[in-house]
């Protein structure tokens, strides 16, 4: 018998690791699946509940981010409902897609990798325990990679084809990353610098990075708007992080820096994409190389210098992960293999102890609910403890907006913060000084002295690590002309047992 054109079979190799790119894309999009059916059992955190009460309050801009992740739960809860499902919905798609858009990256940038080295690509950026969790929890860190990626995807393209006209996609692609997070920022940065190589400098003489950067602009100039008629919100809250510079922390938050991102990528992963990073780094005259050089090392000198006077918190140099990920393409290792499943394995436990909570975590080990169970206690005992009242007011928003989302009844459920006159929402003042009800404060101290009356009847147990929740009767606020900051919390359409 004889077969023409077989060419090296291989047998052994393919026996452990299927050559077909439709083994691998039918795998991912298992992983897809799997994720959603994740993401359906978990309660939700009090950020992402505080996230839906943002798509309920649409915007051109919040306190804290942009409005993108607002957008994405409005979309996404108008397909799966008012359920956690809803919420997180297109994290775990925008993650298949992403991992398309990437692979198809590696193969414009780097065609010498081959189809092994481009798959690896999209398969080493799953295989990040942190990408592996992101999806079933909607953050803006979701849409930011997602629209970073097709932003890189794009440059892929104008760099294959040379064809100009990619830079209008580009504009798009990041006009909309600057709508999801300011971190965002990066991405036009590292492109400026990867113009200023002597041989990509004729770029700058054409108009369509111009015409990219309209777009983007554009794009970007509702939030803008929102910050000039809102104090410069967002912008203050964000820039206020660089006022923290501490330098006698420096060391210990290099080694935050550091092991946390030899976590949150998986040891295996992370050493590939360093060797990628330095290897992409030594080849910068090149066009491809030099834009994957671009992308990580500009992003990573902000987070070490960060670092040395505030912590550096392990979502920030994610979107460090995907030019990487491209970029340990030219590193030939046999650990490769090894290290994605390695990977996708502590990510597939992770999101198994997430759904089913096998094993049940001290509530001081983390500042999020870690089982369904959780989020219910703490619901339960708050329903009982407000009875009929009609609203409880609270000055956490994570938990304003966990009890927005969860607790049953017809209680109106008031935030008490700085924050919220910046949103569109009811004020809480007027159903303070309408009628009693229930006041929860943590426990620190409590400027009382504008309460009419508070009396302490209940301590309770929160769902954010050691605290206490200190629970009063009001019955209103003193004359004078102090007034309460705060909104009406949005209720879900009904309760669902999610």
């Amino acid at each position: 018998m004889e077969l023409r054109g077989l060419g090296d079979a291989g047998l052994a190799f393919q026996v452990r690791l299927p050559r077909g790119s439709a083994w691998i894309w039918g795998g991912l999009t298992m992983l897809c699946l799997f994720r959603l059916w994740a993401a359906s059992r978990v309660s939700l955190f009090p950020d992402e509940a505080y996230y839906w009460v943002w798509s309920r309050a649409l915007a051109a801009g919040y306190f804290d981010h942009p409005p993108m992740v607002a957008l994405w739960i409005r979309a996404g809860t108008a397909i799966g409902g008012q359920t956690a499902l809803g919420v997180r919905l297109l994290g775990p798609i925008s993650q298949l897609v992403a991992a398309w858009l990437i692979a198809r990256t590696a193969r414009d940038l780097l065609p010498e990798a081959g189809e092994q080295g481009w798959l690896g690509a999209g398969l080493l950026m799953n295989a990040t325990l942190f990408w592996g969790v992101a999806g079933e929890v909607m953050t803006p860190d979701v849409p930011l990679l997602f629209f970073w990626v097709a932003a890189l995807w794009a440059m892929g393209r104008l760099i294959a084809t040379g064809q100009a006209a990619w830079w209008l996609a580009v504009g798009l692609f990041v006009g909309l990353a600057l709508a999801s997070k300011y971190t965002a920022i990066l991405f036009p940065a590292g492109i400026l610098i990867w113009m200023l190589e002597p041989s990509r400098r004729f770029w700058w003489r054409s108009p369509w990075p111009y015409f990219g950067g309209a777009i983007a602009t554009a794009l970007f100039a509702p939030v803008l708007w929102w910050n000039f008629t809102h104090h410069w919100a967002s912008f203050v809250r964000q820039g206020g992080r660089l006022d923290d510079f501490k330098l006698g922390r420096a060391l210990g938050s290099e080694f935050g820096l550091v092991f946390g991102q030899i976590a949150a990528a998986t040891p295996v992963v992370a050493a590939l994409c360093a060797l990628g990073a330095v290897a992409v780094a030594r080849r910068w005259r090149e066009p491809a190389a030099g834009l994957l050089a671009a992308m990580i090392w500009p992003g990573a000198a902000l987070f070490v210098e960060h670092a040395l006077g505030d912590r550096v918190q392990a979502n920030w140099p994610a979107v460090l992960y995907p030019a990487a990920v491209i970029a340990a393409g030219l590193v030939a290792s046999r650990w490769r293999w090894p290290g994605i499943w390695f990977g996708l394995a502590v990510g597939g436990l992770v999101l198994v102890q997430f759904a089913f909570g096998l094993v049940r975590l001290p509530r001081n080990w983390s500042v999020v609910p870690m089982r369904p169970e959780t989020v219910r206690e703490f619901t339960a005992g708050i329903a009982q403890a407000v009875g009929n009242s009609p609203y409880i007011a609270t000055d956490d928003y994570g938990l304003a907006a966990l009890l927005a989302w969860y607790l049953p009844g017809n209680t109106q459920v008031l935030a008490l913060d700085y924050r919220w006159p910046n949103f569109d929402l009811p004020p809480a003042e007027p159903v303070i000084r309408s009628a009693p009800g229930i006041l929860m404060l943590r426990l620190r101290p409590d400027p009382g002295s504008h309460w009419a009356d508070k009396t302490l009847f209940e301590r309770l147990p929160s769902v954010r690590g050691q605290q206490i929740e200190l629970l009063y009767h009001l019955s209103g606020i003193k004359p004078g002309d102090w007034q309460v900051q705060g909104a009406v919390m949005p209720r879900r359409d009904k309760i669902v047992g999610d």
